[in-house]
């Protein structure tokens, strides 16, 4: 049976150019990643290391085991509504063991060949899904943004809202609000500087932001909170406690499910951006995801899935095969190991102001506004699901989304003539 998900050796570069080509994807990606696996890692409630940990380990086995050759995985800002009500009620200390039980949960699916059936999610769902999503990682970054603890609560919003009546309270801190604003400013204007300078050396705009800004930072002795130290390790074996095992079954269903749905949904979004004609294998994209989940969270890291953002870059840098995957997950490895102390000196605005600047390019103002053009059912279904996403949960939100898809669907079907 686990034969069956075992990588073969047709899925690697074989000649010295595809391996020139993918190890430049993964240098590519592993500087988009960097950013986004310190910002969730720290937004989780976790740690900057436990976010690198993850992207580490769990880029590694699902690059390897996975059952696409171009997904890259990762801590998510989708994974992180999951983990941050845990992490509140139950502490650091609760993840391997939900961890563990999500990972083998998500490995039965792929035993039980359950892929293809999780696979068939409809799109207006996704949309409405991902619209949801992109709306709690920007609220997410509120506390960030504005250099102050989060706020009394449990949802996003209400975090939120709690978090900016207490920076009002306190005194707004501009000098953090100006770091965010140089980021995003950087991050959106470098692409068009790139373009009228016609450079044909691709560096990702974040990473661009992210150093230009620390650098002004450390310059100028700018007072704002840094990341803070970063061990030079990879992460060390964490014994799962499960004195919470009952309290942790739904969490851990939930991290299952988001994990299987995300990270299909992710390679099926590779496969149409590759215009492969060979199609991801849904069962091994779940056993590679399901590995990667229970290693990185029993390591020092967290449940990961597989990132629509980073797999993205990774198409578009032209990889080749799944050397690309593993290259990004080498390059962060090294970083990790050698650039630790450099990397905790990074401010944490800065990283607020990516997640909000990646947020906005997962939201796609013009995709939505497409999509709200089409039938009202569609339109309803993909409003209704990010509301419900935002306001409940993101699991319940695709639930809603589902459901009311199929009635919607029933009731657009014409009767048949007697």
């Amino acid at each position: 049976m686990f034969f069956s998900f075992w990588p073969k050796r047709s899925e690697f570069s074989n000649n010295r150019k595809d391996l020139l080509t993918d190890l430049i994807a993964g240098l590519t990606v592993a500087i988009v990643a960097l950013p986004l696996a310190i910002g969730f890692g720290i937004t989780s409630g976790m740690s900057a290391a436990a976010g690198l940990t993850t992207a580490i380990i769990a880029g590694f086995l699902a690059a390897i085991f996975g059952g696409s050759k171009y997904q890259v995985s990762g801590p998510t800002g989708a994974m992180t509504v999951i983990l941050i009500p845990v992490i509140h009620s139950y502490g650091v200390g609760a993840i391997p063991a939900l961890g563990l039980m999500a990972g083998v949960m998500v490995i039965a699916m792929a035993v039980f060949k359950l892929g293809a059936v999780i696979n068939r999610v409809p799109w207006t769902v996704v949309e409405g899904f991902t619209v949801g999503i992109a709306f709690i990682i920007s609220l997410q970054q509120i506390p960030l943004a504005l250099g102050i603890a989060k706020g009394e609560g449990e949802k996003s919003y209400i975090v939120a809202w709690n978090t900016l009546k207490d920076a009002i309270d306190a005194g707004l801190n501009y000098t953090s609000l100006l770091i965010v604003l140089i980021t995003l400013i950087i991050k959106f204007s470098w692409p068009h500087i790139v373009h009228r300078l016609k450079w044909k050396l691709h560096i990702p705009a974040s990473f661009i932001a992210l150093l230009l800004v620390t650098l002004l930072v450390k310059a100028f002795s700018i007072d704002v909170a840094t990341i803070g130290n970063i061990p030079r390790a990879l992460g060390t074996y964490q014994k799962p406690i499960f004195d919470n095992l009952t309290a942790l079954l739904i969490p851990a269903l939930w991290i299952a499910l988001l994990a299987a749905v995300e990270s299909l949904l992710s390679a099926r979004v590779a496969d149409g951006l590759a215009h492969s004609k060979e199609h991801f294998e849904p069962n091994r994209e779940l056993f590679g995801q399901g590995l990667a989940t229970l290693a990185a969270s029993l390591f020092g890291g967290m449940p990961a899935t597989g990132a629509i953002a980073r797999t993205s870059v990774n198409v578009r840098s032209h990889a080749t095969s799944r050397m690309a995957s593993v290259f990004h997950a080498l390059v962060l490895l090294f970083i990790a190991l050698i650039a630790a102390p450099l990397v905790s000196q990074i401010p944490t605005a800065v990283i607020a102001g990516l997640l909000l600047g990646t947020s906005y390019r997962i939201l796609n103002p013009a995709s939505i506004m497409e999509s709200l053009r089409t039938t009202k059912a569609e339109s309803a279904t993909l409003i209704v699901t990010a509301v419900s996403t935002v306001a409940i949960d993101l699991i319940w939100g695709m639930a809603i989304g589902i459901a009311l898809h199929m009635i919607l669907a029933h009731y657009s079907q014409k009767p048949s003539a007697i």
